[in-house]
């Protein structure tokens, strides 16, 4: 679907989106636990539904309530495709999940995932007892298990999702574990999943740098009522929103979140952005212009589309670093950043490290192609609040990956847009 949004100063209040990273980790843990589980605040974003679809295919039994779900565990895998659409999360995660199952299956995906690279999931399980073959490094990826466990050495410079999927997939193996983890990046995410392993009754021994990990095999998942917190990803566009055009509230938050986005509040703070902490939130305002800021994105790599519109509207070059950490997202994200920003005037440069934003850019009239890419259509919908003309956005849909209501949400903060 093609929109057009036009400029505009937003102010009001919104509820932040479900996390579908906290979610996704949410049902992995339900999938595996002895009893029955209450979801509440379930995410309803296409990665989550992808997650929802694996855990239903290996067993699991699901009453849909609206606001909650109740999810009845089991282990009785039902075939042996199992599809995560787009969400890398998911294949990454439930792979080494599906793999405790004594059966031959397949985990595929379509659209961006088919060129997200899946062979370090490959060489992970192989060397805890399973069989494993992918398409070229990419999905599908058969398998068949059942994981072992034992001890095996991964590379976290790329992702933290596999150590995610080993972390919760190994403590019901038949032996202990040791992982050790060499370049592990993103380390807020295994934050996330220690906490959400501890709310189901697991224990894991973890160095303090993460670069190794103990696990006691045999253990149970103790079936637990569990909120999905308020996913900061998303609302981060909205805070620098708030920053740059008015005064913007996002309730639903947790202030003692491990998600690794909650990150966002350290730029815009050097940047001269006014943060309120609120009990079940924060606000966003501005009042002066803004500053440049320096920020080191290499753990929180989903804030930079964010962050590139804040830069955008800073008097003064602004640096993100990390910038390695873009290539295998939904699109190679520092270039169509590049690019497609670059159509409305936002100036960026960057090499294998760091990106540069010159600010404040002329924001000018332009037509968007975000890649299939939800961060790239969230950011140039921001970036288009402070032109002079409309900004045509192309496949506005794919913001469904991780937050559907997002330009209901533009709308209720007084965003005009016409399809």
């Amino acid at each position: 679907m093609q929109l057009q949004i036009y400029p505009a100063t937003l102010s009001g209040a919104i509820k932040a989106p479900p996390s579908k990273s906290y979610g996704q980790r949410v049902l992995a843990a339900s999938l595996l636990a002895k009893g029955t589980s209450v979801i509440r605040n379930p995410s309803r974003c296409n990665d989550a539904m992808s997650a929802l679809s694996v855990i239903r295919q290996l067993g699991a039994r699901i009453k849909d309530a609206g606001d909650h779900l109740n999810i009845k565990g089991g282990k009785n895998p039902k075939g042996q495709k199992l599809d995560c659409g787009e969400a890398g999360l998911c294949i990454r995660m439930f792979t080494a999940i599906a793999a405790l199952y004594d059966k031959p299956m397949v985990m595929t995906g379509s659209g961006s995932l088919m060129n997200r690279p899946v062979d370090m999931v490959a060489k992970a399980l192989e060397q805890l007892g399973v069989t494993c073959q992918t398409r070229d490094r990419y999905p599908p990826i058969w398998f068949k298990g059942p994981l072992q466990g034992g001890e095996v050495t991964i590379d976290g410079s790329l992702s933290s999702q596999l150590l995610s999927g080993l972390l919760m997939s190994l403590p019901v193996a038949p032996k202990d574990s040791v992982i050790q983890v060499d370049r592990l990046r993103s380390t807020p995410y295994i934050d996330m999943t220690l906490e959400v392993l501890k709310q189901f009754g697991i224990q894991v021994d973890a160095a303090p740098d993460y670069s190794l990990f103990r696990i006691q095999g045999r253990q149970t998942y103790t079936a637990t009522d569990i909120s999905v917190e308020g996913d900061w990803s998303g609302a981060a566009f909205f805070m620098v929103a708030g920053a740059l055009t008015g005064k913007i509230t996002v309730n639903g938050l947790s202030m003692d979140s491990a998600q690794a986005d909650r990150a966002i509040l350290q730029p815009l703070q050097q940047a001269g952005a006014q943060i309120t902490e609120l009990p079940d939130g924060i606000t966003i305002s501005a009042d002066k212009p803004l500053r440049p800021f320096e920020f080191n994105a290499i753990h929180c790599p989903d804030l930079f589309p964010p962050l590139v519109v804040l830069a955008a509207h800073c008097k003064g070059t602004s640096k993100i670093s990390g910038v390695q950490r873009l290539k295998y997202k939904e699109s190679n994200r520092a270039l169509v950043l590049q690019q497609e920003l670059g159509k409305m005037g936002v100036p960026i440069r960057f090499d294998t490290e760091n990106m540069y934003i010159n600010g404040p850019a002329q924001i000018r009239q332009a037509t968007i192609d975000p890649n299939g890419d939800h961060r790239i259509a969230m950011a140039a919908a921001i970036t288009a609040l402070h032109g002079h003309h409309p900004v045509t956005i192309d496949q506005s849909e794919c913001v469904n990956k991780s937050y559907p209501e997002f330009f209901n949400d533009l709308k209720k903060l007084g965003g005009q847009i016409d399809e």
